[in-house]
């Protein structure tokens, strides 16, 4: 996809519940010595195997620190600044235009949707297919591996403190 001639950007969040739940310390860019216990604690009850380790395994942080680099033109990843586009820190589990201090469409407020790992895949696939009349204008990222790195980059960036 592109968008003002930059291929492959793309929007899309993630949180706590994902980097506990889906994308353990085996997602490259997390580091070999990866405490598993720090980053998916035995109550939050992480999976061990499943139909998507491969594609998880896949994922890399880095790749998407860089896919998002595209998308801090709008977006912060952790409550700072004065941007067009709402603050992604704590989105997981984050009611879809919730945030008192941004102005979002009235498509966005009336969308009934929560954030997660789901949502979020699909939104940033096509954001104007999943949620008709939204603001953010941005075509989507078609690439499945792209929308898996930057999953797994927003995943750990936007934690809530």
């Amino acid at each position: 996809m592109t968008w003002f001639g930059v291929r492959g950007s793309g929007f899309v969040v993630l949180g706590a519940w994902f980097a506990t739940t889906v994308f353990a310390p085996h997602v490259r860019g997390l580091g070999a010595g990866a405490d598993r216990a720090a980053v998916c604690p035995a109550s939050a009850g992480c999976r061990t195997a499943s139909r998507s380790d491969a594609a998880e395994a896949a994922a890399d942080v880095d790749k998407g620190k860089t896919i998002f680099e595209q998308c801090a033109a709008c977006h912060s990843v952790d409550g700072s600044g004065d941007y067009d586009g709402p603050s992604l820190k704590g989105v997981i589990g984050r009611k879809a235009g919730s945030l008192e201090d941004y102005r979002y469409s009235a498509a966005m407020k009336r969308s009934d949707v929560t954030w997660d790992a789901a949502t979020l895949d699909t939104y940033v696939t096509d954001p104007q297919a999943f949620i008709p009349g939204n603001r953010m204008a941005f075509a989507g990222i078609a690439d499945k591996a792209e929308r898996d790195d930057l999953l797994a980059y927003l995943t750990i960036a936007t934690q809530p403190n």
